[in-house]
């Protein structure tokens, strides 16, 4: 496989500003007491589970898909129940989006088998590629 090549950017282009270097530090010093933070808690999946579902709340708004953060905590994944439908759409896409994490965290990319499961989880169906004309048709392989 062929190494990607940097993108160009003019000569003139100054990326180690003061500005940027002050946002850098800043942002090194929170994601240090972020980690130290983390590291208090027990079971550290609670705060990545809490983040997941917020990031998926956020994102389904885009989609018209509302919820409410109370309705969002009453769910139950592991129970399959759920307040609202759209309550239930997003513990999907969160579920979509830890996997697709973790398979990226593993093999470093994703494969399109992946991104196919990835699908399944968040449609909770196996809709797969859509078929037209000149799109091949993969074996669906999770």
């Amino acid at each position: 496989m062929a190494a990607l090549q940097p993108l160009p950017l003019p000569e003139s282009t100054a990326l180690e500003t003061p500005a940027v270097l002050r946002q850098l530090t800043r942002a090194h010093r929170q994601l240090a007491e972020l980690k130290g933070a983390a590291g208090t808690i027990p079971n550290e999946s609670i705060l990545i589970d809490t983040l997941a579902l917020q990031e998926a709340k956020d994102s389904s708004e885009i989609e018209n898909i509302i919820t409410t953060e109370d309705e969002l905590f009453q769910g139950d994944a592991v129970a399959a129940q759920f307040p609202t439908l759209a309550t239930k759409e997003v513990h999907s896409y969160a579920s979509a989006l830890k996997l697709g994490f973790e398979r990226v965290r593993a093999q470093k990319f994703l494969r399109l088998g992946d991104v196919l499961v990835i699908q399944s989880t968040l449609l909770e169906s196996r809709t797969g590629l859509r078929t037209l004309p000149g799109t091949p048709w993969p074996m669906w392989k999770p």
